[in-house]
């Protein structure tokens, strides 16, 4: 059960989160350049923006069945930034379709790119904001709700400098993922574009990280402590590194296929070295450490589970490569050239 989990979980970073970069990458790019993001980000997400969040709720529906004692933490306690999420994921959802399905092109085109653009932004880091809560020691899980107030329960868990710092980081890496794939559906003056964008993205993020691991360190976070004495994490954030010098190179000459697998390793690596700093106590409260394996469902609820899971993937894996090789938009099995001019 926990490969279904921590696999919805990567799917959705990588595919949710490049989908989620697309709107960041149109928000800070110049005047001139949004209509040529747009239209960009129209032709590659139009077949498959919708099935992206699929992950996503299979990672919810495995947590409420499989681990109802996680599922209701967070359910509980972190109400407030995943109800923000949704209304994020669903203003994003209506302004795609409208500023391009709109009958009336009109002045309310600036309205619905505007909302894909902050929704885009905001989204992504209201769920690292979430993550944070979770490990960061702030979380007050209790059933006397008399003596703590709306604040302390369910605003200062997530609503912090280490919860912003989290979530800022979480959308850099999707810009990053976004601009990086990006360069292989496009061409000439736009290649170049998201070559720079990519480069651009790939520094803010490499600075966050400095910023939070630092942050995190001297804030006497136990998930930071954890993080930077694991030999494992240490090993894939050096890998991650020593991996950041091919792929500048692959960005530079503007490789579409080894710049994507390298920045798909690059979310792995440090996606694999957050979860094993503290795994299975991925929920660190302020007077004890949750295990995600603590009173889990019964096994003959997991066996069904699994084999729906597994029933499901048979039909929808393969339905979802159709959709995404049709579209023109898996291009990692393609002859990778090596087309941009220095």
């Amino acid at each position: 059960m926990l490969f279904f989990l921590l696999f919805s979980l990567l799917l959705y970073v990588l595919l949710g989160g490049a989908d989620f970069g697309a709107g960041i990458v149109e928000l800070f790019s110049s005047r001139e350049n949004k209509k040529v993001n747009r239209d960009t980000i129209y032709r590659v997400m139009g077949p498959i923006w919708e099935a992206n969040h699929i992950w996503l709720i299979i990672l919810i529906v495995i947590l409420w069945i499989a681990f109802p004692v996680y599922f209701n933490i967070i359910i509980i306690y972190l109400h407030v930034p995943l109800t923000l999420v949704l209304l994020g994921i669903t203003m994003r959802g209506v302004s795609f379709v409208f500023r391009h399905y709109d009958a009336f092109q009109d002045k309310s085109q600036l309205v619905y790119n505007g909302l894909f653009r902050f929704s885009s932004f905001i989204t992504p880091i209201f769920l690292g904001m979430c993550f944070a809560a979770l490990v960061g020691g702030k979380l007050v899980v209790t059933e006397d709700y008399t003596n703590y107030g709306f604040y302390d329960l369910f605003m200062a868990p997530w609503f912090n400098g280490f919860g912003i710092l989290v979530g800022l980081f979480y959308a850099s890496l999707c810009a990053f993922l976004a601009s990086t794939l990006l360069i292989g559906e496009s061409e000439g003056d736009i290649r170049n574009m998201y070559i720079q964008k990519s480069k651009i993205s790939t520094a803010v993020l490499v600075v966050l990280g400095f910023v939070l691991i630092a942050y995190g360190f001297f804030s006497e976070i136990a998930f930071i402590r954890d993080f930077v004495t694991n030999p494992i994490s240490i090993i894939c954030i050096i890998l991650s590194g020593i991996l950041l010098i091919p792929l500048w190179k692959f960005i530079r000459a503007g490789r579409r296929i080894l710049s994507r697998y390298f920045a798909g390793l690059q979310v792995v690596l440090v996606l694999f070295a957050a979860l094993v700093a503290h795994f299975p106590y991925v929920i660190i409260t302020s007077s004890q450490e949750i295990s995600l394996l603590e009173d889990i469902s019964p096994d003959s609820v997991i066996m069904v589970l699994g084999i729906s899971l597994i029933i499901g993937g048979g039909i929808i894996l393969p339905g979802l490569f159709h959709l995404m090789k049709s579209f023109k938009m898996i291009k990692i099995f393609d002859r990778d050239e090596q087309q941009f001019q220095k």
